[in-house]
């Protein structure tokens, strides 16, 4: 196991709260972080059918076996056994007793809402960062070799090659997980609904043409979308709105959290076809906003992340509000650094127009060359470096 930059952020909640949840998306090593930082806890998966029946059909003799806490996997299985967990736990209210688990981050937080208020800490695990995959002794050097593959950590733990197991994670996900969402009749159409979406990463979403292009309706794509980032395969980048200047466009922009299965729904089957790619800078914006996300959540942190754009041009591909700081961020996915990428950065607003913004913002351009260096308008990140904007 690498080291994952939730663990003490874990460690601290299960000295506040007697449950903590941890979700993310599957594979991205929940269970593998749960069971490494409470090893004195037995571990109980509700994906095993017996167990699954037994939690759901006898549920206060299925916690009587765990008077001590257990880690719980997969809890979105059995969402009613939140309801007697409720029970157990206001009966003995020892801190860190239960560690659940799960993959559907809507589902789990709505019943956790709803049975486990106040008394669980709720905590998002995404797959490795790039300063996390560094722990691994094959992790690429070379940055399209890196985008290519992703970031999911058994590709790098077993050495499996990226397309192999990506190709049957997207099966997987779509046989199984899809199917106890929603009830989707024809899954042809929903694997083409996700790479129309895979085509929009780093675009801002038109829900109705999204949904045209698919053959479906308005209504049946956003249902979709929102199952997609239900299950931590994309996100929703709203734009920010803190300046009410009519002038200011308010779609959000979809991203897809990992550049390995972005590449693969796009049909690229080899790193060196995404150098080339024509959508390659909507690639490496992606994987830059997925990088701060991670940086975020990882540090037990809610995302306040934005974009920005003006009808009369100006724009910006995240902002990222700490407070009263507005931090600025650019992205270019070009090796050498050039005069007009700071343009953007230059012509936005200093200060809002309800002058909420804090005097010590900052500027970053992050792009795809090796060189990190402090310029008058920005500091300039190498991808390699990307990690220092969410560092204090």
């Amino acid at each position: 196991m690498i080291p994952r930059a939730l663990d003490p952020h874990l460690r601290q909640l299960a000295t506040y709260y007697p449950v903590v949840a941890v979700t993310g998306p599957r594979q991205s090593g929940k269970t593998t972080l749960c069971r490494a930082v409470f090893p004195d806890h037995p571990y109980v998966s509700l994906e095993t059918l017996d167990t699954r029946d037994f939690a759901r059909d006898d549920p206060r003799g299925f916690l009587a076996q765990y008077r001590q806490g257990a880690v719980l996997d997969e809890i979105q299985r059995v969402p009613e056994l939140l309801s007697y967990l409720q029970t157990e736990v206001d009966e003995r209210p020892e801190v860190g007793r239960f560690v659940l688990t799960g993959s559907q981050h809507l589902g789990l937080s709505e019943a956790i809402a709803q049975s486990l208020a106040g008394r669980c800490g709720l905590l998002t695990l995404l797959p490795p960062s790039l300063s996390e995959l560094r722990a691994f002794p094959n992790t690429p050097d070379d940055l399209w070799t890196l985008l290519w593959q992703g970031s999911y950590p058994r590709i790098y733990d077993r050495a499996i090659p990226a397309h192999q197991w990506l190709g049957d994670y997207l099966a997987t996900y779509i046989q199984r997980d899809v199917r106890q969402i929603i009830n989707v009749g024809d899954l042809q159409s929903f694997m083409t609904f996700v790479r129309l979406c895979a085509g929009r990463s780093g675009q801002e979403i038109n829900l109705s043409a999204l949904g045209a292009d698919a053959g479906v309706s308005h209504n049946t794509a956003r249902a979709w979308l929102s199952v997609l980032e239900t299950s931590f395969v994309l996100h929703r980048l709203p734009a920010w709105h803190a300046n009410v200047r009519k002038q200011i466009v308010k779609a959000p922009k979809l991203h897809l959290f990992d550049s390995g299965l972005l590449c693969y729904l796009l049909g690229m089957r080899e790193p060196e076809q995404l150098q080339s790619h024509p959508l390659r800078g909507a690639i490496f914006e992606s994987w830059v906003v997925a990088e701060v996300y991670k940086g975020i959540v990882h540090s037990g942190q809610r995302p306040n992340l934005f974009h920005y754009r003006e009808s009369r041009g100006i724009e910006l591909d995240l902002l990222i509000e700490n407070g009263l700081r507005l931090d600025r961020v650019e992205i270019k996915s070009g090796a050498t650094i050039a005069s007009d990428f700071f343009r953007n950065l230059k012509r936005f607003p200093e200060r809002p127009v309800d002058g909420s913004a804090s005097d010590d913002q900052r500027a970053f351009l992050v792009y795809g060359g090796d060189s990190t260096q402090q310029r008058s308008d920005a500091l300039v990140l190498s991808w390699r470096d990307v990690g220092r904007i969410t560092t204090p």
